[in-house]
């Protein structure tokens, strides 16, 4: 198989609105394929939709609705759809990261549509779309996109959730790709650890001007709170979004007595809900600026909860960290003055920031970009570790997604599918093996096997193993293009075991760059950003294996030779790839027995 051009796309929900709280749905499965067909709207059945007015009592001293304000609006929408989901009462338990493209002023209106992606044993993730409108141009802006996790909650009995079935190309990709993201929210801490421990976040306050430097200890913010029933939910317990706006409110004041002047939120890192509170509780909100950068700030914030009769037992409730700017009358971020720690906590959180800065960027530069804004090999190290595997597992699975495959042909049960779209010419092969699914994925998951079969594979280095899912390898390739050079190739090899029943097992490849693996004037760098197997178990010994690549314009002419029909390669090497799981189907593979 040849490597390829791979393109990440995460679409972004529906902009279209119904101007109120929806809670129209459809019931069966039969009913949606009838809409569907009609050429009529089809919506998920656990879509909320929310429209509020911004009046002045929403506004900050701008004249612009308060992020608080909108914070509360999310999660009550989003609250909805996942209690239209479950079926019975939800509790907030993180929202993911947030970064706000524009402010609402007065008189605008807010566009919320909520819907879950997928369910999990008792918790959900829910996609949230925020969209401003302008009344009298119809003008309609994105101000945010939003992640949110709800936990199914019964006093008396433990929730299972019923499973999504996602239908439309659009909830397909989101399906898939939730479970990617979950993992992400799973290890987040650890990468954190990992980052500070692996790499040396440089402090460079030698450097840095003291004149100009603010003691951290003069933004320290700390405010109490006594919940109300107003604050509180059906069920008793605080409102995830009432919890929220109180501490955007702590941390803007806290942004403020660094900078003097009244900040901007651009971005949230994380609400995490590590339990609740209810009618009665006081709430201590404290917030600090943990570091300052050129333009941008940082403040932690966190929530401490307690009973009037036991206020010496403080119960940690949630955390959060905002990224602040100050902007000028052109909407341009000032310079901000310097942060000056204070010597052990505070030191560390001045680290920690540093490393968040750098995980964000990595996260933006690998996650969020359009494919014309990156190289296809991105430089590979711990701190980027997490994003570059969850970008390889999710470009794959968007691709799977795709609903516009066209079959282009069928040789002995092999089907060669295309797809032409964004400028790219697309393939997969399918075909049914009688091997276990699970066999499968382990041959299939050891690279260094793969020269058995597949002649494009002339030899597999193992550069490094990763951790248990993710291997990253040197491959050497003979030329395709007509250079007479042979290609190289430094592939990050993700593998993934089926989350639910009914998912695939993957495996994704794509190319990074690693220090100790420079081009050299011996082989031509190869480059690809999405290919990679799913298989789907279709019974007992028997598997579904699908391979899927995007072509390189370098490429294109072998790709297009076989898609026409001209050439039998493609065939010829998946037959062998099936040769091999036949022939290996009770090999033990020791070498991947250890992953």
């Amino acid at each position: 198989m040849i490597h390829s051009v791979g393109n990440h796309l995460r679409r972004g929900l529906a902009s279209v609105f119904s101007g109120r709280i929806s809670r129209k749905s459809v019931s069966h499965t039969e009913d949606i394929g009838d809409t569907m067909a009609d050429n009529k709207r089809y919506r998920n059945p656990t879509e909320v939709q929310m429209s509020q007015l911004v009046l002045p009592c929403h506004t900050n001293h701008r004249g612009e609705l308060s992020v608080g304000q909108l914070l509360k609006w999310i999660d009550t929408t989003a609250c909805l759809s996942a209690e239209r989901h479950a079926g019975c009462p939800c509790v907030t338990a993180s929202m993911d990261d947030i970064y706000f493209e524009h402010t609402i002023s007065v008189g605008q209106v807010v566009n919320i549509k909520a819907k879950v992606n997928r369910a999990f044993n008792s918790s959900m993730e829910v996609g949230i779309q925020v969209v401003s409108e302008d009344l009298c141009s119809e003008k309609q802006w994105s101000v945010c996109k939003a992640l949110a996790t709800f936990v199914a909650h019964r006093e008396l009995s433990k929730v299972k959730l019923k499973q999504v079935t996602p239908l439309t190309e659009e909830e397909k990709t989101e399906h898939g790709v939730a479970a990617e993201r979950r993992r992400m929210r799973l290890v987040y801490a650890d990468t954190i650890k990992d980052l500070l421990a692996r790499c040396a976040i440089q402090d460079d306050l030698d450097s840095k001007d003291y004149s100009n430097m603010v003691p951290a200890e003069k933004t320290r913010v700390e405010s109490v709170e006594l919940v109300l029933p107003p604050h509180a939910n059906h069920q008793g317990n605080t409102f995830g979004g009432q919890i929220m706006a109180w501490m955007e409110n702590v941390a803007t004041i806290a942004a403020s007595r660094l900078c003097r002047a009244h900040p901007t939120l651009k971005a949230i890192e994380m609400f995490h809900f590590r339990g609740p509170s209810q009618v009665g509780d006081r709430l201590v909100f404290k917030a600090i600026v943990n570091n300052a950068f050129k333009h941008s700030m940082e403040v932690g914030v966190c929530v401490e909860a307690y009973r009037q009769e036991a206020e010496t037992q403080r119960r940690h409730i949630n955390s959060a960290f905002m990224t602040f700017v100050v902007l000028d009358e052109d909407d341009q971020p000032q310079k901000l003055p310097w942060i000056c720690p204070q010597p052990g906590e505070g030191e560390r959180r001045y680290r920690e920031a540093s490393a968040r800065k750098k995980i964000r960027l990595d996260r933006k530069y690998i996650v969020s970009c359009k494919q014309a804004e990156v190289p296809l090999s991105v430089p590979w190290d711990p701190s980027n570790q997490v994003y570059l595997s969850y970008n390889n597992v999710s470009s794959l699975k968007t691709l799977v997604a795709k609903d516009n495959w066209t079959l282009s042909s069928e040789i002995s049960q092999v089907r060669l599918y295309t797809l032409e779209e964004d400028k790219f010419l697309s393939f997969h092969l399918e075909m049914v093996v009688h091997v276990d699914a699970a066999q499968a994925f382990l041959l299939l998951s050891d690279l260094r096997r793969r020269p058995e079969w597949d002649k494009h594979y002339r030899s597999v280095e193992l550069v490094q193993q990763v951790d248990e899912d993710d291997t990253i390898y040197h491959v050497i390739s003979p030329s395709l293009s007509g250079n007479s050079k042979p290609q190289d190739f430094v592939i990050l090899a993700s593998r993934r075991k089926p989350c639910d029943n009914g998912d695939p097992y993957v495996i994704a490849l794509r190319s990074v760059t690693l220090p100790t693996h420079c081009e050299t004037p011996e082989y031509q760098r190869g480059e690809t950003l999405c290919s990679g197997f799913c298989l789907w178990s279709e019974g007992d010994q028997l598997t579904k294996v699908s391979y899927y690549n995007q072509a390189t314009p370098g490429l294109l002419n072998y790709v297009t030779t076989n898609v026409a029909g001209l050439s039998s390669e493609f065939y010829n090497t998946f037959k062998a790839c099936e040769h091999f799981l036949l022939d290996n189907r009770n090999d033990l593979a020791p070498g991947l027995q250890t992953l």
